[in-house]
């Protein structure tokens, strides 16, 4: 079945398929259709919709419902993502899983409602306090919205961590046809840790404090070791980059761009390719510096060069770091987007 949606209602159809039991928000543009759909479609199929008073009270009921062995979710924006990042931590910290939805806007403070990509560092890094990552997925379509909300579902559920699914408010609010999925996907079985208030898990205990400084490191580093491991399911994709001489990377909105800019320089003989991190978190470091050696570097992205930041690092991380040093930066921020025009005369006075 093909659906013709806005992209936050592909997410709301992705979290059904995933499984999703509970959402819990509270709407804020340009995130609300997230919320207004989870409260016609939940209800609808059995599930429980709650509109929380705020977004902490939202994350916090999050913790509640993760805790007891439930999939849940929210969504929001800049200001209402700021207002989660303790209980992120805390779901993080508990080794809950759980999804959130951050539809990016202008910032800082209220900024205004139009796209920005300006969230990815408390996405990718860790916003909260103390040493914890969520897994975080970049979408590019309506399409991969629902994809990838159900991706996230999988992701979070096996690593036990807060899933993150960071697009912008374009994305959020462009209509494009979207494929469902044919079924449900099977619900994962949490009875070896979850309090589901029975018998067979009532020796379970959800917590994420220990007194003692010892057990507190020790608990850290398997948190480490467990984020390590993540890395195996670390995504990138290319696009006309086998021959390329400037690879143009991008995320979400902006590696549509990418591919535009790459698609209409090559077409002018300039040798372009594209790379685009389906993953922030883990970032696909090896595709990248495969991709990445030996060729000139820009990022298109709508922030203040977060994600330039982290290419640069990522390279260097992988050796490659001559590679590092030439990475150029086009961006817009306030809600101003990069045009294909941009990314393209850029590109050429890099070259040149």
């Amino acid at each position: 079945m093909t659906k013709f949606v806005k992209g936050n209602e592909a997410v709301v159809m992705g979290a059904l398929y995933a499984g999703c039991e509970l959402y819990f928000g509270y709407p804020i543009t340009p995130a609300s259709e997230i919320a207004h759909g989870a409260a016609k479609w939940f209800p609808m199929l059995g599930r429980t919709f709650v509109q929380a008073e705020c977004e902490t009270a939202s994350v916090n009921m999050m913790f509640g419902a993760a805790g007891a062995g439930k999939l849940c979710m929210t969504a929001t924006s800049g200001p209402g993502f700021s207002l989660m990042q303790e209980g992120l931590s805390y779901l993080a910290g508990a080794e809950l899983p759980a999804v959130v939805v951050d539809v990016m806007r202008a910032g800082p403070g209220l900024g205004n409602v139009y796209p920005e990509q300006g969230d990815y560092n408390p996405a990718v890094k860790g916003g909260g306090h103390g040493n914890y990552q969520s897994f975080v997925l970049a979408p590019a379509s309506a399409q991969e919205m629902c994809d990838y909300t159900i991706r996230a579902f999988k992701m979070a559920a096996k690593w036990r961590t807060p899933a993150i699914v960071l697009v912008d408010g374009l994305q959020g609010q462009m209509m494009e046809s979207v494929a469902l999925p044919d079924a449900e996907e099977p619900r994962p079985d949490f009875s070896s840790w979850a309090a589901q208030g029975e018998a067979k898990t009532r020796a379970n205990l959800v917590k994420s404090i220990y007194l003692d400084a010892a057990q507190q490191e020790e608990f850290n580093i398997h948190l480490q070791e467990k984020y390590a491991r993540m890395a195996a399911d670390a995504e990138g994709t290319t696009y006309l980059a086998d021959d390329a001489e400037l690879l143009i990377c991008g995320y979400g909105i902006s590696s549509r761009i990418a591919r535009t800019a790459a698609e209409t320089l090559r077409a002018e003989g300039i040798k372009a390719g594209v790379f685009r991190p389906v993953t922030l978190n883990p970032f696909p470091r090896a595709q990248l510096a495969a991709a990445a050696k030996g060729r000139k570097i820009m990022t298109i992205e709508l922030d203040a060069g977060q994600f330039a930041d982290d290419i640069r690092l990522n390279l260097a991380l992988a050796g490659l770091g001559e590679e590092a040093t030439r990475v150029k930066m086009v961006h817009r921020m306030g809600g101003q987007v990069v045009t294909v025009d941009d990314a393209v005369r850029s590109a050429k006075e890099m070259l040149a």
